[in-house]
């Protein structure tokens, strides 16, 4: 079919009367299309007919047809005037198949470009053959939070939009790197986990049950008697004993289930503060979180996130939300955990506290020994809401710590958590979920800017999925926010791409299911629809992918359990207890256990603890 048969740039489209009850045959199609459609056949001007003040004109079609991102793809005013618009059942398939076949990019119709773009991969994979078995000086390891793999697939498609292409095509940071492995997520007490337990799994190297951190899986959550003996130690702890400078920046509280995991030892993952502690475990001895980040590894180089109100005396006003009592401190020992952290650090040193972003990007990182940024009470905000003026963003948290890890001639560790994405999922909103994977990769992007593959193992995953998916047999380059091209054969009313198995998008209107095109689904706090009603959906218990490259990327290669993964990265840094490769290659006078270590790395790998 000849689309320019309906559109010509020159010329604005065709008009039509207003009419009613043809909108469930246009529902079948993705709002993209839609626009796109409506700009075939509408004139330059919408206001004097429907008293409307959006214009559209053949500009702002063309703009459409060949940058789909710009376009606000479900304005209301829209929907009502197709609503409102007559057009025949034949002209409206023509032109949505028209308009699908131009989807396709001119180059992709030929043969010869899939044949090469698979031969270049070839190549690339073939030079993969010669493996990186330096020792690595540094180690970042990226943790989406609930960044499973259909997040992953609907995050490339986003950036790509973002970018003014279909998104398909598009390549995440972490899409480039050489090895990919799947992780098993399992806890020890739970199929589906947990974010704690599987923090314990992939930063302490061992399984745990739901809801303990940094204990292994004879501790039960909420027992705090049955803690002492069980801690188990971090590759943090294994860093820093190595003399490597540390980090750990995240988008939720620094306190939280993942960052946790790295310093703290914990019956439960709700001990924030001691605020939230029975009293039980509190006369039992047990440390509340906020405690011990302190206290536990007092030499920790960043620390960067939320969670201030952790840190502060019961009712302390907060700087930044003076009139929120919900942002007033917690803690019920009187303490000032900010004036703790500040008196054990060395007074020939300059410690930095620091809760906005202004104050973070005037630093000068190559002056600074210890920060400690808290930029939010609780969780920072999500990307899509964040205040440029106070917060700052993870690829810039991430920026300051490498600038600063990287002055220690002896390498770093660093743990990013883009811990928002499950967040976003819990609430049913994919498109916050979504955009901060989308800010997770330019950190991703950005540290691989700052570093080297030849000494920095870089490792990027997840502790665990949701039951988010997308689907509905989308064509390509349709808004991973909008609408499948077809409607429910069943209840006859048209539905997203992006669903959850469950959560709270689940909405019954007149006694059947909402029709999805009389609201706002582009909205950036917009709940998808859910299969069954929960006020917080859930994690889902598939495995997750495992994304790595640098020094002794290869090991990580296939389906492994989770708690393998710090084995992997301690193994590469000669950090933790399995160093034997390490101090043969040293006897043996060579500056590089290069060869030494791929000989080993072919052997089971030993146990570190």
């Amino acid at each position: 079919m000849d689309c320019t048969a309906y559109w010509s740039p020159e010329k604005t489209c065709m008009a039509s009367r207003p009419s009613h009850g043809l909108f469930p045959l246009l529902g079948a199609f993705p709002p993209l299309l839609l626009e796109k459609f409506w700009c075939l056949l509408q004139t330059p001007s919408l206001t004097a007919s429907h008293g409307l003040e959006h214009q559209l004109t053949a500009d702002y079609c063309q703009s459409l047809l060949f940058h789909p991102h710009q376009s606000y793809l479900w304005a209301p005013e829209r929907k009502q005037v197709l609503e409102r618009t007559m057009i025949s059942p034949f002209l409206v398939l023509a032109i949505g198949t028209c308009l699908t076949n131009s989807l396709v990019p001119e180059k992709e119709k030929d043969p010869k470009y899939w044949r090469a773009q698979a031969q270049q991969t070839l190549q690339n994979a073939l030079r993969l053959q010669k493996l990186n078995t330096n020792v690595a000086k540094n180690i970042i390891m990226f943790l989406g939070d609930g960044m499973g793999v259909s997040t992953v697939t609907a995050a490339r498609i986003l950036k790509g939009q973002l970018h003014n292409s279909p998104g398909e095509e598009s390549r995440l940071e972490m899409d480039k790197f050489p090895f990919v492995a799947l992780s098993k997520t399992y806890n020890t007490n739970a199929q589906v986990p947990d974010s704690a337990g599987t923090a314990t799994a992939y930063l302490c190297g061992v399984k745990a049950n739901e809801g303990t951190v940094g204990v292994s899986a004879a501790t039960q959550r909420t027992q705090c008697n049955t803690t002492q003996g069980n801690e188990v130690t971090s590759i943090l702890h294994w860093a820093k004993e190595a003399g490597k400078s540390v980090g750990i920046v995240t988008t939720t509280r620094v306190n939280h289930a993942t960052p946790s995991a790295a310093y703290a030892h914990s019956a439960d993952r709700d001990w924030y503060s001691d605020n939230e502690m029975p009293s039980e475990a509190l006369s039992q001895g047990c440390k509340d979180i906020a405690y011990q980040l302190v206290h536990n590894i007092k030499d920790i180089e960043v620390i960067m996130g939320g969670g201030r109100k952790y840190m502060f005396p019961k009712n302390r006003t907060d700087v930044e939300y003076e009139m929120d009592e919900k942002a007033r401190g917690t803690r019920l020992d009187g303490l000032n955990l900010i004036d703790i952290w500040k008196s054990f650090k060395p007074r020939h040193k300059h410690s930095h506290y620091i809760w906005n972003r202004t104050e973070l990007l005037t630093l000068d990182p190559y002056t600074v020994d210890y920060l400690l940024g808290l930029f939010e009470p609780g969780d920072m905000q999500y990307e899509l809401n964040r205040n440029n003026v106070t917060d700052p963003s993870l690829s810039e948290m991430v920026e300051m710590a490498i600038k600063i890890l990287s002055k220690n001639p002896e390498g770093f560790f660093l743990l990013v958590e883009g811990g928002r994405i499950d967040h976003g999922h819990h609430e049913g909103k994919a498109k916050q979920a979504l955009h901060e994977v989308v800010e997770m990769d330019r950190a991703i992007g950005q540290a691989g800017d700052m570093t080297s593959q030849e000494d920095t193992l870089t490792v990027v995953t997840a502790d665990h999925s949701h039951v988010f998916t997308f689907g509905g047999y989308t064509p390509r380059g349709n808004s991973i926010f909008g609408l499948a091209p077809m409607v429910s054969d069943t209840d006859k009313k048209p539905f997203t791409a992006i669903l959850y198995g469950n959560g709270p998008g689940y909405k019954v209107v007149g006694g059947e299911r909402e029709n999805v095109s009389m609201v706002d689904y582009a909205h950036n706090n917009y709940q998808a629809q859910s299969a069954v009603p929960l006020r917080h959906e859930t994690h889902g218990g598939e495995d997750v992918a495992v994304f790595a490259k640098g020094p002794m990327a290869h090991l990580l290669h296939g389906v492994h359990e989770q708690n393998y993964i710090p084995h992997v990265m301690a193994y590469a840094a000669c950090i933790g207890a399995n160093r034997d490769h390490c101090a043969s290659a040293s006897l043996a006078g060579s500056p590089s256990p290069g060869p030494l270590l791929l000989l080993l790395a072919l052997l089971p790998l030993g146990i570190l603890f």
